[in-house]
């Protein structure tokens, strides 16, 4: 009987704290949210490999980019409404309800980090290398994380 392939169980999930920060997710109702918006093909299909309670570290970009927090997914990629709201930037005319091309998941704060582990800490890191976080050009707002990397950035945030 063939072996059931390796799946990831850790991702990380870009966010921009003006738009949806780690603390605004901490202070949702359940701190529950669902991760919508967005519209990159292979980013759309890592939500779709997600699976109830594979961890997430959650990622602020913009002027001081870095790790602020752990969640973990609470609900298994869904239709992501905004698709089908023409009054919503992530409208899709092309997408319907019976054939969707745009999926979201519920993601649910688990841990305030001590400090927030800023993007030239990792960077700095050897521990990190291939991390493709840190890989040159990368910019998918919704990434798999090696286990290995998945500790050594929780250790990161736990030191000084």
């Amino acid at each position: 009987m063939p072996k059931e392939p390796a799946r990831t169980a850790h991702w990380l999930l870009k966010s921009e704290p003006s738009t949806f920060s780690f603390d605004d997710l901490w202070r949702a109702k359940g701190r529950t949210t669902g991760w919508n918006g967005v519209r990159n093909y292979q980013a759309r299909n890592f939500l779709r490999d997600m699976r109830v309670g594979d961890g997430v570290l959650y990622y602020h970009s913009g002027d001081e980019p870095g790790v602020a927090g752990i969640a973990q997914i609470a609900a298994v990629a869904y239709p992501d409404p905004t698709q089908f709201d023409p009054q919503d930037d992530g409208y899709d005319a092309a997408s319907t309800r019976d054939e969707p091309r745009w999926y979201q998941v519920d993601v649910r704060a688990v841990e305030k980090l001590p400090r927030l582990v800023p993007l030239a800490e990792l960077r700095a890191d050897r521990a990190l290398a291939g991390m493709e976080l840190l890989r040159r050009g990368s910019r998918l707002s919704v990434q798999p994380v090696l286990v290995a990397h998945w500790d050594r950035v929780r250790a990161l945030a736990q030191a000084r």
